[in-house]
Protein backbone atom coordinates (compact mmCIF):
# COMPACT_ATOMS: atom_id res chain seq x y z
CA UNK A 1 0.00 0.00 0.00
CA UNK A 2 0.77 3.67 -0.69
CA UNK A 3 3.46 5.12 2.00
CA UNK A 4 2.26 8.48 1.03
CA UNK A 5 -1.45 10.21 0.46
CA UNK A 6 -1.41 13.31 -1.73
CA UNK A 7 -3.50 15.73 0.20
CA UNK A 8 -3.04 19.01 -2.03
CA UNK A 9 -0.78 20.20 -5.25
CA UNK A 10 0.74 23.69 -5.58
CA UNK A 11 -1.11 25.36 -8.52
CA UNK A 12 0.73 28.68 -8.51
CA UNK A 13 2.77 31.88 -6.30
CA UNK A 14 0.39 34.23 -4.21
CA UNK A 15 1.99 37.60 -4.24
CA UNK A 16 5.74 38.69 -3.92
CA UNK A 17 6.98 37.08 -0.63
CA UNK A 18 6.75 33.47 -1.14
CA UNK A 19 3.18 31.79 -0.30
CA UNK A 20 1.96 29.38 -2.96
CA UNK A 21 -1.83 28.30 -3.78
CA UNK A 22 -2.68 24.54 -2.90
CA UNK A 23 -5.37 23.07 -4.48
CA UNK A 24 -6.57 21.10 -1.94
CA UNK A 25 -7.19 17.00 -2.81
CA UNK A 26 -8.63 15.59 0.86
CA UNK A 27 -11.89 15.56 1.93
CA UNK A 28 -11.09 18.07 5.09
CA UNK A 29 -9.48 20.81 3.70
CA UNK A 30 -9.45 22.54 7.16
CA UNK A 31 -6.85 19.56 7.55
CA UNK A 32 -4.43 21.94 6.63
CA UNK A 33 -5.00 23.97 9.81
CA UNK A 34 -3.36 21.79 11.96
CA UNK A 35 0.00 21.32 9.89
CA UNK A 36 2.72 22.53 11.63
CA UNK A 37 5.57 21.01 8.91
CA UNK A 38 4.80 19.80 4.99
CA UNK A 39 5.82 17.27 2.93
CA UNK A 40 6.67 17.98 -0.33
CA UNK A 41 6.96 15.25 -3.14
CA UNK A 42 8.01 16.18 -6.85
CA UNK A 43 10.98 16.98 -8.70
CA UNK A 44 13.56 16.97 -6.10
CA UNK A 45 11.80 14.35 -4.23
CA UNK A 46 10.74 14.58 -0.88
CA UNK A 47 11.40 17.73 1.23
CA UNK A 48 10.15 19.15 4.35
CA UNK A 49 9.08 22.44 4.96
CA UNK A 50 7.70 23.70 8.36
CA UNK A 51 4.39 25.74 7.67
CA UNK A 52 4.09 29.63 9.09
CA UNK A 53 0.70 30.53 8.08
CA UNK A 54 -2.40 28.70 6.52
CA UNK A 55 -5.00 31.26 4.94
CA UNK A 56 -7.87 30.18 2.40
CA UNK A 57 -8.60 31.82 -1.04
CA UNK A 58 -12.33 30.41 -2.25
CA UNK A 59 -11.60 27.30 -3.27
CA UNK A 60 -7.49 27.30 -2.38
CA UNK A 61 -5.84 26.91 0.57
CA UNK A 62 -2.46 29.75 0.55
CA UNK A 63 0.78 28.18 2.22
CA UNK A 64 3.58 30.61 3.93
CA UNK A 65 6.37 27.87 3.76
CA UNK A 66 9.57 28.45 5.84
CA UNK A 67 12.70 29.78 3.65
CA UNK A 68 10.56 30.49 0.94
CA UNK A 69 10.53 34.13 1.06
CA UNK A 70 10.19 35.42 -2.26
CA UNK A 71 8.44 34.72 -5.76
CA UNK A 72 11.34 32.74 -7.56
CA UNK A 73 11.36 30.45 -4.70
CA UNK A 74 7.76 29.62 -4.92
CA UNK A 75 7.71 29.61 -8.35
CA UNK A 76 10.05 26.55 -8.17
CA UNK A 77 7.29 24.64 -6.05
CA UNK A 78 4.47 25.01 -9.07
CA UNK A 79 3.38 21.60 -9.92
CA UNK A 80 4.85 20.09 -6.45
CA UNK A 81 2.55 17.51 -4.50
CA UNK A 82 1.87 18.27 -0.36
CA UNK A 83 1.80 14.45 0.55
CA UNK A 84 1.65 12.75 4.55
CA UNK A 85 2.93 9.64 5.89
CA UNK A 86 -0.24 6.78 6.07
CA UNK A 87 0.47 7.59 9.84
CA UNK A 88 -0.26 11.15 9.16
CA UNK A 89 -3.59 10.42 7.16
CA UNK A 90 -6.89 11.52 8.48
CA UNK A 91 -8.42 8.26 10.46
CA UNK A 92 -11.17 6.98 8.79
CA UNK A 93 -15.10 5.32 9.95
CA UNK A 94 -15.95 1.98 9.27
CA UNK A 95 -16.61 0.95 6.28
CA UNK A 96 -14.35 4.10 4.22
CA UNK A 97 -11.19 3.62 2.46
CA UNK A 98 -8.21 5.51 0.84
CA UNK A 99 -8.52 5.58 -2.62
CA UNK A 100 -5.10 4.40 -3.10
CA UNK A 101 -5.80 1.40 -1.37
CA UNK A 102 -8.45 0.39 -2.88
CA UNK A 103 -8.04 1.07 -6.92
CA UNK A 104 -7.01 -1.39 -9.18
CA UNK A 105 -8.97 -4.09 -7.17
CA UNK A 106 -10.15 -7.20 -8.65
CA UNK A 107 -14.02 -6.90 -8.01
CA UNK A 108 -15.82 -9.76 -7.56
CA UNK A 109 -19.62 -11.06 -7.47
CA UNK A 110 -20.36 -13.29 -4.00
CA UNK A 111 -21.09 -15.98 -6.63
CA UNK A 112 -17.90 -15.42 -7.79
CA UNK A 113 -18.56 -13.44 -10.99
CA UNK A 114 -15.08 -11.56 -12.12
CA UNK A 115 -16.81 -7.78 -13.04
CA UNK A 116 -13.12 -6.43 -13.52
CA UNK A 117 -11.05 -4.03 -11.51
CA UNK A 118 -12.07 -0.68 -10.04
CA UNK A 119 -10.81 1.74 -12.16
CA UNK A 120 -12.38 5.34 -10.96
CA UNK A 121 -13.79 6.75 -7.85
CA UNK A 122 -17.02 9.07 -8.70
CA UNK A 123 -17.82 11.28 -6.01
CA UNK A 124 -20.90 12.14 -5.74
CA UNK A 125 -23.35 14.35 -2.99
CA UNK A 126 -24.78 11.41 -1.93
CA UNK A 127 -22.40 8.66 -1.89
CA UNK A 128 -19.25 7.69 -3.81
CA UNK A 129 -19.83 5.78 -7.02
CA UNK A 130 -17.37 2.72 -8.11
CA UNK A 131 -16.16 2.69 -11.91
CA UNK A 132 -15.16 -1.65 -12.62
CA UNK A 133 -13.85 -1.67 -15.69
CA UNK A 134 -14.54 -4.87 -17.45
CA UNK A 135 -11.96 -6.90 -19.82
CA UNK A 136 -14.47 -6.58 -22.12
CA UNK A 137 -17.70 -3.86 -22.44
CA UNK A 138 -18.44 -1.05 -20.85
CA UNK A 139 -17.22 0.05 -17.41
CA UNK A 140 -20.11 -0.62 -14.39
CA UNK A 141 -20.64 1.83 -11.83
CA UNK A 142 -21.65 0.34 -8.37
CA UNK A 143 -22.56 2.76 -5.19
CA UNK A 144 -20.43 2.44 -2.26
CA UNK A 145 -23.09 1.98 -0.01
CA UNK A 146 -23.12 -0.97 2.43
CA UNK A 147 -26.05 -3.06 0.56
CA UNK A 148 -23.51 -3.57 -2.46
CA UNK A 149 -19.88 -3.19 -1.03
CA UNK A 150 -19.67 -6.71 0.98
CA UNK A 151 -16.01 -7.11 2.08
CA UNK A 152 -13.00 -5.44 1.03
CA UNK A 153 -9.65 -7.81 1.22
CA UNK A 154 -6.46 -5.81 1.35
CA UNK A 155 -4.18 -9.05 1.12
CA UNK A 156 -6.05 -10.41 -1.61
CA UNK A 157 -6.94 -7.35 -3.43
CA UNK A 158 -10.41 -8.38 -3.66
CA UNK A 159 -13.48 -6.50 -3.51
CA UNK A 160 -16.90 -8.25 -2.90
CA UNK A 161 -19.71 -6.85 -4.14
CA UNK A 162 -23.92 -7.30 -4.14
CA UNK A 163 -25.06 -5.98 -7.45
CA UNK A 164 -28.61 -4.19 -6.65
CA UNK A 165 -30.96 -4.93 -9.63
CA UNK A 166 -30.48 -2.99 -12.73
CA UNK A 167 -27.21 -1.75 -11.89
CA UNK A 168 -25.89 -4.46 -15.20
CA UNK A 169 -28.48 -2.10 -17.81
CA UNK A 170 -27.18 1.32 -16.71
Amino acid sequence: MEDFFQIGKIVNTQGLKGDVRVFPTTDDVRRFDALKTVTLRGKRGLTDYDVERVRYQKNLVILKLAGIDDIDKANLLRGEELVVTRENALPLDEDEYYVKDIEGMAVVTEDGENLGTLADILVTGANDVYVVRPIEGKDLLIPAIKQCILRVDYDTRIMMVSLLEGLRDL
